[in-house]
């Protein structure tokens, strides 16, 4: 018999003990996932636009071509963000969104 290790099988989720975080309440951690997203989003936009404006600097010999590069990946990174819904404010687990007032657009939606 060879002293190579054998392969298992992961077990089953059931199967697996839980562990301090699991406690039924899912997605906990979504104010750190958005804010992650969004932050990605504008690094990411930053670096790719900054690299596309330093290669134009490089073709047309410029040196303010990377700068607006970095300033336009910036705004597109929080546009991504606002549209994919990831910079709105959440309300609080206790409080409904009712709870904000009436509308200020003078449309009553009362019967």
């Amino acid at each position: 018999m060879s002293p190579r290790k054998r392969y298992s099988r992961p077990s089953l989720p059931s199967q697996q003990p839980a562990s301090g975080n699991e406690s039924g309440d899912v997605g906990n951690d979504g104010g750190y996932n958005a804010g992650m997203a969004v932050f990605s989003y504008i690094i990411g936009g930053i670096i790719v636009w900054s690299l596309v404006g330093w290669g134009l600097d490089i073709l047309w010999g410029t040196r303010w071509i990377v700068l607006l590069g970095a300033l336009l990946g910036a705004a597109g990174g929080f546009y991504l963000s606002h549209m994919h819904g990831l910079t709105r404010q959440s309300s609080t687990p206790g409080e409904s969104n009712a709870d904000s007032g009436p509308s200020t657009d003078g449309d009553s939606n009362a019967k």
